[in-house]
């Protein structure tokens, strides 16, 4: 089994927290979104995990210089072998997947690293696939599927009429790698584009339309990191099933002088809480310094300063200082508010 990871989208709708780090690098409670979807990915699914590939974006799109060594050393610690492609231009889901033409074979896990999520995982082997679905209010956004009698029987990318609401969250299974990797190069050798790019409800539509089966996936949670306000909300949930699972996630060096944390929180190596309460539902990373300050439902980066604060329903980037009043704040990489 290999999973491939198409990671290049810098995720604009997240600005300005990713205006330096890109979106699938950004951490929710200590590990970079990447790192979940891929460990979620390998507890669940009942094949050994040989291979992770992972598609990048270039360096001029903010993918720091170590970016490969650090992804394969997540697929290293999963037992499997790390590849890491790039993709230069942004041309579409189908191109990005492409980018990784020389993993693709066998069966294989497509993840969009846009997404956390907690699923059914079991993969039926009578069936040519598996496409991980979620019912949602505003469909237009989304590629989206239809069904009849439990096999999927449309694929409609972005609808503008509404076709179905099941949408699709960026997760697939392909019995077939080989053959999924051959319709690609079919679809760009013929330039057929949808929007503008080559999108992967194309070939999924030609994949059915040859006889190819694919069931839906079930999704009990979808966790969108798209915006502020849903990635403060996945750090939520996510430090809930952490808790729920009886996992510490508070380091044992951080520094407590008349402070307080209330869990579940994720608080990170070398964190100075001085009287400042914490929680629930906080992740604060590594160097960070917090004074006379109270904090609930909020998401923190690394080398942060903050003083006098109440927030709630705030993200704050790397390396900022914040000594503020205002409660709900977005605050980017390196940003000072003193």
């Amino acid at each position: 089994m290999k999973i491939i990871v198409p990671m290049a989208g810098i995720g604009s709708r997240l600005r300005p927290h990713t205006l330096t780090t890109p979106k699938p690098l950004t951490v929710i409670a200590g590990k970079t979104i990447v790192q979940r979807l891929v460990e979620d990915i390998s507890g669940v699914v009942d094949q050994k995990i040989d291979e992770i590939a992972f598609i990048i974006g270039p360096a001029k799109k903010g993918f720091p210089s170590d970016t490969a060594d650090k992804l394969k050393e997540i697929a290293k610690n999963l037992g499997a072998k790390g590849s890491v492609y790039v993709q230069e231009e942004a041309l579409g889901t189908a191109h990005a997947i492409y980018c990784a033409k020389e993993s693709i074979s066998g069966p294989c896990v497509v993840a969009f690293a846009d997404t956390l999520f907690k699923a059914d995982f079991t993969l039926d082997a009578t069936k040519d696939g598996a496409i991980w679905v979620k019912q949602v209010e505003d469909p237009s956004a989304f590629g989206v599927v239809k069904l009849k009698d439990g096999i999927i029987t449309d694929f409609v990318e972005k609808p503008k009429e509404f076709v179905s609401d099941l949408a699709i969250i960026g997760i697939y299974y392909f019995k077939d790698g080989d053959k999924l990797r051959s319709e690609i190069k079919d679809l760009i050798d013929n330039d057929i584009k949808e929007h503008g790019e080559y999108q992967l409800t194309n070939v999924l539509e030609s994949l059915k339309q040859q006889g190819a089966q694919f069931i839906p996936g079930t999704v009990n949670t979808w966790m969108d990191c798209g915006k502020k306000d849903p990635t403060v909300d996945t750090n939520k949930i996510v430090l809930g099933f952490e808790h729920a699972n009886g996992n510490n996630l508070v380091s044992d060096d951080v520094i407590l002088e008349n402070s307080e944390i209330i869990q579940p929180c994720y608080i990170g190596k070398n964190v100075v809480l001085k009287n400042t309460k914490v929680g629930p539902y906080v992740s604060i990373g590594e160097n960070s310094t917090v004074e006379e300050s109270t904090i609930t439902n909020s998401l923190i980066q690394t080398n942060v300063t903050i003083s006098n604060a109440t927030l709630d329903n705030a993200m704050i980037g790397n390396h900022a200082k914040y000594n503020g009043n205002y409660t709900s704040v977005s605050i980017g990489d390196y940003t000072e508010l003193t």
